[in-house]
């Protein structure tokens, strides 16, 4: 698979989860786990441009991919968390800006969400669209703030 632009060789057991064999295997500490349940969305990392749950997907499902990292993002998204608050302890941070930055291209491409229909890409569909990542320490106000200012 393609990681951040390089091409990595693992022989990863079939059972082996993408976010074990990004963390363990090539030390790539950003995704973090969290729940290891696909429900905190802290490991989200995006595979051909596309969010996802590393601790739900199997490494070997993503053999020839191209799987993107909060290592190998370089967005305006994370200038905007910054600026915005849109970070406290920081653990759940890499896992929001990858999903930010997934989210912003379903917008873009018109993918429908519970609320779209609302005028453009307000704070009741950007909190719609990132519900999937879970911040405990409560900086919701400033990472809504810090997407629609990159999102500008």
């Amino acid at each position: 698979m393609k990681v951040n632009g390089s091409v990595e060789s693992l022989d990863v057991e079939p059972w082996v989860s993408l976010l074990d064999a990004l963390r363990e295997r090539l030390g790539l500490t950003g995704p973090k786990k969290g729940c290891d349940q696909g429900a905190c969305g802290a490991c989200t990392v995006l595979a051909d441009g596309v969010r996802i749950n590393a601790c739900l997907a199997l490494a070997v499902q993503y053999d020839g991919r191209e799987i993107t990292t909060i290592e190998g993002v370089a967005h305006p998204l994370q200038e905007a968390f910054v600026r915005n608050d849109g970070l406290q302890c920081g653990y759940c941070t890499p896992g929001q800006i990858c999903s930010a930055i997934g989210m912003l291209a379903e917008y873009e491409a018109g993918m429908p969400s519970a609320v779209t229909g609302s005028q453009g890409l307000d704070e009741s569909e950007i909190r719609e669209r990132m519900s999937g990542n879970l911040c405990r320490c409560g900086a919701y106000n400033g990472i809504v703030d810090a997407i629609k200012e990159a999102s500008r």
